[in-house]
């Protein structure tokens, strides 16, 4: 199966630079969001982000606009129907991102993969919003953040997902040159499941006053190797995103997935980290 033509539904930062990994390879993007502003808004995070790439000199300045020009926007479903793929990357919500699925299977030609960048909901339970007949053809790929820079996508079939829906994702990702790891389908998958019993652990250093947030960055760092510190990839990715994630693996697995008052307070405050200037660290004077 060759997948030509690209949709996403979710224009926020991390649908944003999904669709812009499909551009950079050429690939026509339609990026979806649910007004017009909306999706243009995340047409101009990724002009954002290929600037930062151009200025730290890991990508060539002659190449961005034909980028951009891959990349289309809209606020309506249905110019999505002739898509190969349309991956979903909506509010971390099983009613939200039900009602996509729901009007995407209504709407693209029968070939069409649905997928989904969910980072811990189960992806047999979010298949069946679809169809039977579109249920081999449901998958998840949950991509890392930041998706245009970190390598790894997470290929989480469902139940009934059929065996040609998995190979022909995973061919995708390796296409945009990412490195697919198959996942068997349970809260948190892999990556999440890593992922939040280190940065709970981190959170728990700071309140018990062992260090600061500086310094487990900096362990982070320097003594993890680490691209960035844990707290600083969770002011990029959003306290609006990681207590939701906290309390579905924390109903899943119990104490080991606490939720840690910290983030609770942040979210609280309206600090839900870069995109209001403020998280863990201050980015209103930047």
């Amino acid at each position: 199966m060759t997948m030509k033509k690209i949709g996403v539904v979710g224009a926020g930062m991390m649908g944003a630079e999904i669709a812009l990994c499909f551009a950079k390879k050429n690939m026509p993007v339609i990026l979806s969001d649910v007004t017009q502003e909306l999706a243009a808004n995340g047409k101009k995070k990724q002009e954002d982000v290929l600037d930062r790439s151009i200025a730290k000199g890991r990508f060539p300045a002659e190449d961005k606009q034909a980028v951009l020009n891959c990349v289309a926007t809209t606020a309506d479903l249905k110019d999505l129907a002739d898509c190969d793929i349309v991956i979903e990357a909506v509010l971390e919500s099983f009613e939200i991102k039900a009602k996509v699925y729901q009007q995407l299977d209504a709407i693209c030609k029968k070939e069409t993969i649905i997928a989904s960048n969910t980072s811990s909901i189960s992806i047999t339970k979010l298949a069946s919003a679809v169809s039977k007949e579109r249920v081999g053809k449901f998958i998840g790929t949950h991509f890392n953040s930041p998706a245009s820079v970190m390598k790894l996508v997470e290929i989480i079939p469902a139940l009934l997902t059929d065996e040609e829906t998995i190979q022909a994702t995973t061919q995708l990702m390796m296409a945009i040159e990412k490195e697919p790891v198959r996942v068997k389908d349970v809260v948190g998958f892999g990556l999440n499941r890593l992922f939040h019993v280190f940065y709970l652990e981190a959170c728990r250093l700071v309140e018990e006053g062992v260090c600061t947030i500086e310094d487990v960055d900096k362990i982070c760092v320097y003594g993890l190797g680490h691209p960035l510190g844990i707290f600083k990839l969770l002011d990029h990715t959003g306290h609006d995103l990681n207590q939701p994630i906290d309390q579905i693996l924390f109903d899943a697995y119990g104490d080991r997935f606490r939720p840690s008052p910290q983030i609770q307070r942040l979210v609280d405050a309206g600090r839900l980290g870069r995109k209001t200037g403020h998280g863990f660290y201050d980015y209103s004077k930047k």
